[in-house]
């Protein structure tokens, strides 16, 4: 486990920065263009980032990033049994 000390100003810009790649991903997830190994991998970063960025926000502003899966797309599967 790593420790990171931020101000309020880097603080701010780390949350700016996590939202702007949650936002992007949901969006590239959304493109049904996109399968196989490069969705799964985009899946797997989607997860970690959400993660982050839920030790910066609220539950209000959580609720904008959460991925909701269409009604025929499959459940998303955590393969890895690792907690970070």
């Amino acid at each position: 486990m790593f420790g990171l000390m931020l101000n309020h100003k880097e603080a701010e810009e780390t949350e700016y920065l996590l939202k702007r790649e949650l936002e992007e991903l949901l969006l590239d997830l959304s493109d049904e263009r996109i399968d196989g190994l490069i969705r799964s991998s985009m899946e797997e970063r989607y997860q970690i980032i959400f993660k982050i960025y839920k030790r910066f926000a609220s539950k209000t502003e959580l609720c904008k990033y959460i991925r909701r899966p269409k009604p025929n797309e499959k459940p998303i599967k955590n393969k890895s049994k690792k907690n970070y």
